[in-house]
Order: C-alpha cells, then sequence, then structure tokens
C-alpha cells in the first residue's frame, strides 16, 4: 500500500451556502465546483498518492475542506473543534476514517477551538494562527498532544485571513511562502519569500520537489519554476469563492515518520 494517502471528502450540494468571512460572496456553480474536485482528486492519484474518501455530510456546506476537522502528526490524529459552531458536525466522520487507518485519536475541547487550517507543520516546528477561528486554549491542547511527540508548536497571529494557511505555506526546504498584505508577522518565521499573487503563497507539497498550485497565479509558478520546482495546476475557482486553497481540500498523510 502506499505510503503518501490523502483524505479527501466530495462536496455537498449545499457548498454554495459555504460560510465567507474576509471576502466578498460570490455565486458559486456547484456543477462546476464538484468537476474541479474531481480534477484535484485525479492530480492527486497521479502524483502517487492514494486517496481515502470522508464519509459524505450532505448537511454540512464546508465539509469539502476537511483539513479543518484533523491534524496529523506522527501516528497521532488531532480531531479539531472547529471555531465556527457550524462546522462542528463534520468531525464525526472524520474521526471515523483516521480511526479505520489505525490512528491514535486526541480531540481538541471545548472551550477551545482549532481549525486545521490554521496548522502549519514545517519539519517537528507546528506553526498556529491565532486568530478567528483558533484560540489560545486550542493552542495549549494541541500543543499538550503534541509536545511528547517531539512537535514544537508556535503560535503565530492572524487579523488579516480566515485562516494562517490562507496567508502561507511552506516549500519543501522549509522556506515560509506568503501572500504579504495578509502575513501580520513575516518576522515569525526564519525564511520568509513573498509570493507574487495571494494563491501562489498557497502549495502542497507532493513529493520529489513536485507542488501542488492553483492554475491562477502564472506569476507564482514561474518563480517556484525557476527556484527548480515541477509544478502540477488544479482549477480550484469555485472553492477560492468560499476562501479555500489547495491545502484545505484534503488531509495528507506521509506515514508514520512525516
Amino acid at each position: 500500500m502506499s505510503t503518501k494517502r490523502a483524505l479527501v471528502r466530495r462536496p455537498s450540494t449545499r457548498l454554495a451556502e459555504g460560510i465567507v468571512t474576509h471576502i466578498e460572496r460570490s455565486p458559486v456553480d456547484v456543477d462546476l465546483a464538484l468537476r474541479q474536485w474531481h480534477g484535484y482528486v485525479v492530480a492527486l492519484n497521479e502524483n502517487g498518492w492514494e486517496t481515502i474518501q470522508v464519509a459524505e455530510a450532505p448537511d454540512c456546506p464546508d465539509a469539502v475542506f476537511v483539513e479543518d476537522v484533523l491534524v496529523v502528526y506522527e501516528h497521532v490524529a488531532v480531531v479539531t473543534n472547529p471555531g465556527a459552531d457550524a462546522r462542528r458536525r463534520e468531525i464525526v466522520e472524520a474521526e471515523q476514517a483516521v480511526r479505520a487507518l489505525d490512528y491514535s485519536v486526541a480531540r481538541i475541547r471545548a472551550p477551545g477551538t482549532l481549525d486545521g487550517g490554521d496548522v502549519l507543520k514545517v519539519g517537528r516546528t507546528i506553526y498556529v494562527g491565532r486568530g478567528g477561528r483558533t484560540n489560545d486554549e486550542g493552542i495549549r491542547q494541541l500543543t499538550e498532544i503534541l509536545e511528547p511527540f517531539g512537535a514544537k508548536v508556535v503560535a503565530v497571529p492572524i487579523t488579516k485571513a480566515l485562516h494562517l494557511k490562507s496567508a502561507l505555506t511552506a516549500l519543501p526546504n522549509g522556506t515560509i511562502v506568503g501572500w504579504r498584505p495578509i502575513v501580520d508577522e513575516p518576522s515569525f518565521f526564519p525564511r520568509f519569500l513573498a509570493a507574487p499573487e495571494e494563491s501562489g503563497a498557497h502549495v502542497v507539497l507532493l513529493g520529489e520537489d513536485r507542488l501542488l498550485i492553483a492554475n491562477d497565479c502564472p506569476r507564482s509558478a514561474e518563480l517556484y519554476a525557476d527556484l527548480g520546482y515541477e509544478l502540477v495546476l488544479v482549477d480550484i475557482g469555485e472553492f477560492q469563492k468560499l476562501e479555500g486553497c489547495v491545502t484545505c481540500l484534503s488531509v495528507r498523510l506521509r506515514g508514520p515518520s512525516a
């Protein structure tokens, strides 16, 4: 079996009702979104990832953003307590999925809140965005869960974006790449590279210096190609209307040592 697995979740027919916080709402074409989601899954499959579907949650418009309900580190899967009340119904099937894969399960409990989109893993450093969806108590609980496994949790303030990974992600060499207008404190990171476009700040590491990025950031694609990375482009335009990006549509599982 592949050591690279990714949890994904089919979009609900109610996707267009998803929560919008930092951008103006615009119409979402649910049929087009489903085609884009299939394209995203195919891109993962074609680049060596076995995709595993979490059971659908038809009454949860945001459930396709499966990354928000799980944080996986080593052999532990942390089931989050999302900061938006409406999203807490999404966690049941996600927990079932990681239990079926023999992960140990821990939970963030109220009054702690945590969204997986606020969690960026760079080696053994875990950056966690403290802002609208994730609070101090959620970060404290995550620290308590992960530090025994050698992780170092670093809280990062976010005030200008929905999630930490709405503003920045990391390249394979550990460099943080971000959209500067919505990054509160670049100085939190040892190495920071400004992306030329907002969606260019969102990368998924596929392995072997290969990056999955959205297809609407040509200058960022050129920058990463110049740095020696091979690019896999996907169209996720309908999900971007709901503040989604390439990271939040899957939970990547790289095996027990990742």
